[in-house]
This record gives C-alpha cells, sequence and structure tokens, in this order.
C-alpha cells in the first residue's frame, strides 16, 4: 500500500514535527512515524468498516420496508433487497479476518458515530447511481462491484463531513486519504468472488526493507543535521535558515542524506522522488530551488567519488 514515496512523506512529517515542537528526542520520533504508518492502515480499515456498516443500514432498511406500513413507500424496483445483498458488501461484511482485526483495534467509530453511515446512506439512495443500478435487471458480481466503486468515488469519498472527520481524528490521515483512497479502489476492481479473505486485508508496507528505510532516513537525517545544514549553505551563498521553508530544508536534508547514505537508490531516483514532493508539500518554485541544489551537489559527490552506488534501487 504504502511506497517508498509516501514513506518519505511520512518521514517528512515526522521532521516537521520536531522542529515544531522543538522536541529533540529521537525515540519520540521513531515512536511517532511508526504510529504515524500503523495509522495508515487504520484509516483503511475504517473504510472497509465503513462499507459494512452500510450494508447493515441497507438490511435493516429491507426489514423495516418489509412491514405493512412501509409498504407504499417502496420503489419499483426488481429486487428491492439488491443493496443489502450487494456481494461485494457482503464479502466485506462476512470476512472473519477482517471482524478480528477490527475487534483486536476496537476500531468501533461507526457504531460510537453512526448519523455519518445514515448521512451516506440517505445520499447513495437520493442518487442516480443508486436508482439506475436498483433498476437494472441484471445482477451479477461485476455490477454489484462496479457499483460500490462508483458510490465510493462519486458520494462517499468526496463528502466534506467524513474527510472533516477524519482530518480531526488524526493529523495524518490528512495526507493519507489520497493515498487509502487509490488503493481502495484498485483493490475493489481487482476483487473476485472467490478471493480469499486475506485479499482485503494486504500489507502495508511491501517488506522489511522499506521499514529499515524509513528507520534509517528518519535517524540519519536527524543525527547528521548539522553537517547537512553545511552541504546546504556550500551551495547557497545567500544562506539563511530563517529565509527557507522548513519543508524545503526538510526535503534537502533527506534528500542529501539519501544520496550519501542509500547506495542502493540511484541519484536520479532520490532527487526526482524529492522534486515531486516539493510540488505537492511546499511552494511553487521549491521544486526548481530544491532541483538546483541537488543537481550540483550530486554531481559534486560523483566526482569526488561520495556516490557509491550499487544495483538498480527501488521506488
Amino acid at each position: 500500500m504504502l511506497t517508498r514515496r509516501h514513506i518519505r512523506v511520512k518521514v517528512m512529517q515526522c521532521i516537521y514535527a520536531l522542529i515544531q515542537s522543538k522536541d529533540d528526542s529521537l525515540q519520540k520520533q521513531e515512536k511517532f512515524l511508526r504510529v504515524s504508518i500503523d495509522n495508515t492502515y487504520t484509516l483503511y480499515l475504517l473504510w472497509l468498516s465503513f462499507f459494512v456498516e452500510l450494508q447493515k443500514k441497507a438490511a435493516e432498511q429491507v426489514i423495516l420496508s418489509s412491514k405493512t406500513y412501509l409498504n407504499n413507500s417502496k420503489q419499483d424496483f426488481p429486487n428491492s433487497e439488491k443493496f443489502a445483498t450487494n456481494r461485494l458488501l457482503l464479502q466485506l461484511q462476512q470476512n472473519h479476518l477482517l471482524k478480528e482485526e477490527l475487534s483486536n483495534r476496537k476500531l468501533d467509530n461507526w457504531y460510537m458515530n453512526e448519523e455519518y453511515v445514515k448521512l451516506i446512506y440517505k445520499n447513495i439512495i437520493d442518487s442516480d447511481i443508486y436508482k439506475e443500478y436498483m433498476s437494472s435487471e441484471k445482477s451479477d458480481y461485476t455490477q454489484d462491484k462496479e457499483f460500490i466503486i462508483a458510490v465510493f468515488k462519486d458520494i462517499i469519498a468526496p463528502n466534506d463531513k467524513i474527510y472533516d472527520y477524519f482530518e480531526d481524528d488524526k493529523l495524518t490521515w490528512i495526507d493519507d486519504i489520497p493515498i487509502v483512497n487509490t488503493f481502495l479502489v484498485k483493490l475493489f476492481k481487482k476483487a473476485k468472488p472467490n478471493h480469499e479473505a486475506s485479499y482485503f486485508l494486504p500489507r502495508l508496507i511491501k517488506d522489511s526493507e522499506d521499514l529499515d528505510f524509513a528507520n534509517q532516513l528518519l535517524t540519519k537525517t536527524l543525527l547528521k543535521n548539522e553537517t547537512l545544514e553545511k552541504e546546504i549553505e556550500g551551495k547557497t551563498p545567500n544562506w539563511d535558515k530563517d529565509r527557507i521553508a522548513d519543508v524545503d530544508a526538510i526535503l534537502l536534508k533527506m534528500a542529501i542524506c539519501e544520496l550519501l547514505n542509500f547506495p542502493s537508490i540511484p541519484e536520479r531516483v532520490t532527487i526526482n522522488e524529492y522534486l515531486e514532493i516539493a510540488k505537492e508539500y511546499s511552494t511553487p518554485k521549491s521544486s526548481i530551488f530544491i532541483n538546483g541544489i541537488l543537481d550540483k551537489l550530486a554531481k559534486e559527490y560523483k566526482a569526488e567519488g561520495k556516490l557509491n552506488k550499487i544495483g538498480r534501487g527501488l521506488l
């Protein structure tokens, strides 16, 4: 789920939090990094549990609508239970591994905040997407899946109240939401009716190397802060720490640290990654500024034999 770029952003957030809090405890920042990474998975699980709650709400409405006094309000659909029996929703609702994970982590957010489920449910049944889906006599896994994806992309994910809820709950989720949402859509698109329960609980990080990369990048950048500042100063004659944006300074230090301490990552990969992060998280001119400094440093390091790169590297 998390790529190397996402991991770099997590490290940047940790260092930025340290600067803002003026807390130089490395242990606290390492813990912050671990928690921040794990919280990304928590957000993913909350989305899955939200779909489970939607299925429950739809099933409740089927029971309520079967009562005599509500019969007149029922819409004339070929199968009034189609939403409640959506195959992808049932697949999630019956997933024993998901139930265990939610229970172990005590993730009962939607039970405690049922108004969000009710709000989204109403938005769904009022939508043209829902009416088209319910009006169709066709019924198979592919159609059920496409309906859920459309509902997520057009109704659930763009909802401001849901976004505000996540933003208020965990600060780092602001950056995690696009990552998790994109991953969730891709996962649903590839979902099949015969998939094992574990399909919906993928690894957060590809392997232990990525986690080692995150820890080393954080630790080395913080421990070599003064040395890294001197490297930047040498390429900026009018160096003034107060005039350079905090995020730019952090990204430069991380990039230089990576150039010098991670031989398996090609210098061009490192430079490109930090330029992309700068475009998203810093000022409009930051990427040009950062590119100029890193390009000069990479050429010098290569001439001096400091870039001992091996292998093809990883993004």
